[in-house]
């Protein structure tokens, strides 16, 4: 009985907030991201957001990308090949010059090789 008047106090989360489907970012949006990471120095934030409006890719792709899916000698290639995880196809598509240079210059700040995920999230230890 207790929790059925819980439930019945507890507003959605998605009261009165839009839902479904969303517009499309605009190409004066997407401008404004890039600027806004590339003026705050967040490398990994930048690559990944240029990664994905390249290759159209689903969230759970782009973080699945592994270093060598994009960069298997060093230096991020013209083009790229990744396998959706939800459909099992094969995805290609092209890097542009502003993307390569941004995973280029996360690459070199991290020091990542082949065989790690491209992106990773630095967890801090509690000393």
């Amino acid at each position: 009985m207790h929790d059925q008047v819980n439930a019945a106090q507890r507003v959605p989360w998605n009261k009165g907030k839009l839902t479904g489907a969303k517009l499309p970012l605009r190409p004066k949006h997407v401008w404004s991201i890039r600027t806004k990471l590339q003026i705050e120095g967040r490398a990994r934030d930048l690559a990944m957001f240029n990664l994905a409006i390249d290759s159209k890719l689903r969230g759970c792709d782009v973080v699945a990308i592994r270093v060598e899916d994009v960069a298997a000698g060093g230096y991020t290639a013209d083009r790229a090949t990744v396998r959706q995880k939800k459909t099992g196809r094969p995805v290609r598509f092209e890097l542009s010059e502003q993307t390569r240079q941004a995973v280029d210059d996360y690459l070199r700040v991290t020091g990542k090789r082949p065989g790690e995920f491209l992106f990773t999230v630095a967890v801090p230890i509690a000393v």
